[in-house]
């Protein structure tokens, strides 16, 4: 018996420390190497040990993201309400960078976990602390959408981004769909993208989340409401 599991084998199992293997082990190998025969090994006990803490592998994923969400600072109660939203889903990017796999299973997930419902109850309180009504702030919480946990769903994933196109197809591109060539080459790209090989997506992340919370302010000063027609927001 390896060294590693005996003290496992000696050390009592309890839900938070198999959780906590987990997410290691996903952090360390993907989320593919995480199953439950894999985690009994390297927690040194049978299977059915696992069984007596969750149901299922659903379940442990649930467990595992929950981990992870309660990674994600508390709100500042300092900052003012647009601040504190902005240091807070930064955070929460800052954790999904740590467990790049995580936003793979929430988006696997069909509802939300304890842990999730929690923090998107608390993201909510800080708009409606600032003074946002609940009209406004139900819209805001769809425009956001995944940012609020630190990631966006990406239209198209395409790993062939312009900095890696040969010079043929390049020109190509640009004589077939000329405007998207221009955008496309318009900046460099970031191969380590978290939402996969683009743009710079932090920068892209943090300059659309300020366009939205510059938004959500302006409406909020107009005492904006959903009576109104999206297209009757004044532009001022």
């Amino acid at each position: 018996m390896a060294p590693g599991q005996a003290a496992s084998r000696r050390t009592p199992l309890n839900r938070d420390r198999m959780l906590a293997r987990a997410v290691a082990l996903a952090d360390e190998e993907g989320i593919e190497s995480v199953s439950m025969r894999r985690l009994s090994q390297e927690l040194g006990v049978v299977p059915m040990a696992l069984y007596k803490h969750v149901a299922n592998k659903d379940e442990l994923l649930d467990g595992m993201v929950d981990m992870v969400v309660a990674e994600i600072d508390a709100p500042d109660p300092d900052l003012d309400w647009r601040s504190a939203v902005r240091a807070r889903i930064l955070s929460a990017r800052r954790v999904l960078l740590r467990h790049p796999w995580a936003r793979r299973v929430m988006e696997s997930r069909t509802k939300p976990t304890p842990a999730v419902l929690t923090y998107m109850d608390s993201t909510i309180a800080m708009f409606v602390a600032g003074g946002l009504s609940i009209d406004l702030t139900h819209h805001v919480m769809h425009a956001l959408g995944s940012r609020i946990f630190g990631f966006t769903q990406e239209l198209y994933d395409d790993p062939k981004n312009a900095d890696g196109m040969s010079e043929a197809a390049a020109r190509q591109m640009a004589e077939t769909y000329p405007h998207i060539a221009a955008v496309a080459t318009s900046r460099r790209h970031d191969t380590a993208s978290v939402v996969g090989s683009g743009c710079d997506d932090q920068f892209e992340f943090e300059f659309t989340l300020g366009l939205l919370l510059d938004g959500v302010e302006r409406l909020h000063r107009q005492g904006w409401s959903s009576s109104q027609k999206p297209t009757e927001a004044p532009l001022r």
